[in-house]
């Protein structure tokens, strides 16, 4: 597989979702994104007005996550978030799931939940991203989530937030995809690293990559252009 470097950068959430990070850094992760023409930039929703304000006359979506990173907020919380979020600037919401009401097989909790949020998302137009954090799930479980995504209405689903045991799998994107059929997009995001990592991942199905490696990847990636 080879992509150019351009083409690479639109599959990209250029991430900086560190605890600790700064203005400084936040701005640094705009300043690459707007370099390289990544699909978004990808925040907590603090830095969301300062980065939607940075990112004005790219086609750089700005993107939040929601719920981050246990996903047992209450689903009245969640909304909450979005909305705010979306009223500052977010084009792109990505929700953890309730872990815990899936492994105990509430499945309708957890459908309800992502439904709420994708009917808030959808409402302004925006797009919505389903985090199903995989290392934490059985291989039926992250099917099962997998189909509740698509069930509640959300645009994407997602393999992991990247706070938790471990990332993006490319067997686990396989799994995912064969559980969403060939249409419903998925984003694969946490530990990805390297130019062959990406690749991997988009072989195995992803239609995003969620990297905070973005640069280092692009650069790879010129080098074969």
């Amino acid at each position: 597989m080879k992509l150019t470097q351009a083409q690479l950068a639109k599959y990209m959430d250029h991430t900086m979702l560190k605890p600790e990070a700064t203005a400084e850094m936040i701005d640094k992760t705009v300043e690459e994104a707007r370099k390289y023409n990544t699909a978004s930039v990808c925040i907590n929703p603090y830095w969301v007005k300062r980065v939607h304000e940075g990112l004005e006359g790219t086609d750089v979506n700005t993107c939040t996550v929601i719920g981050f990173p246990l996903g047992a907020t209450s689903t009245a919380s969640k909304i909450f978030e979005t909305k705010q979020a979306i009223a500052d600037g977010a084009d792109e919401i990505d929700m953890v799931i309730n872990i815990g009401e899936l492994k105990g097989g509430n499945d309708q909790a957890v459908e309800d939940d992502i439904r709420a949020v994708a009917e808030a998302t959808h409402a302004e137009g925006k797009l919505l991203k389903v985090i199903i954090e995989n290392c934490l799930l059985t291989d039926e479980e992250k099917k099962r989530a997998s189909k509740l995504t698509v069930k509640g209405g959300a645009d994407f689903v997602k393999t992991s937030t990247g706070f938790s045991t471990s990332g993006a799998k490319a067997q686990d994107v396989k799994l995912m995809r064969e559980a969403v059929g060939p249409d419903f997009k998925i984003k694969a995001a946490g530990g990805i690293h390297s130019l062959a990592e990406a690749y991997d991942m988009i072989e195995a199905g992803a239609n995003r990559l969620g990297v905070s490696a973005s640069v280092k990847i692009l650069e790879e990636a010129a080098k074969q252009d």
